[in-house]
């Protein structure tokens, strides 16, 4: 198994919806990130300097779901994944996005989750 640094519960507003309309509303989303990347160095230097601040990888989260617009759950979840991909030199990242109450009253959250590895 893989070391994974973990991002969980985290709500963004974003643009995010088919129509214009629904974009322009920026509601917020929940977003789960799963960073995979080797932790033995940070663990045995107890050094920020020797893993992913994950504070850097919530602001870049932060950074796409609110400064980009979004039709599909599956395009945001697309575009943190690359941005988390090309920022850090990690091996994977896995990104889970909900939105929240998608149909009023009949659905908790609709979402998606997808795994990208580096090339």
């Amino acid at each position: 198994m893989p070391d994974t640094i973990l991002l969980e519960g985290i709500q963004v507003p974003a643009a995010l919806g088919v129509t214009a309309a629904e974009r322009r509303m920026r509601r917020p989303v929940r977003l789960d990130i799963e960073v995979e990347t080797a932790l033995e160095a940070a663990g045995r230097t107890d050094r920020i300097q020797s893993t992913v601040h994950y504070k850097r990888i919530f602001e870049i989260a932060q950074d796409v779901a609110s400064n980009q617009e979004h039709k599909l759950v599956e395009a945001l979840g697309q575009r943190i994944a690359d941005a988390i991909l090309e920022k850090f030199g990690v091996d994977a990242v896995t990104i889970t996005v909900r939105k929240p109450s998608p149909i009023a009253g009949v659905l908790e959250h609709a979402g998606i989750r997808i795994r990208r590895v580096r090339d």
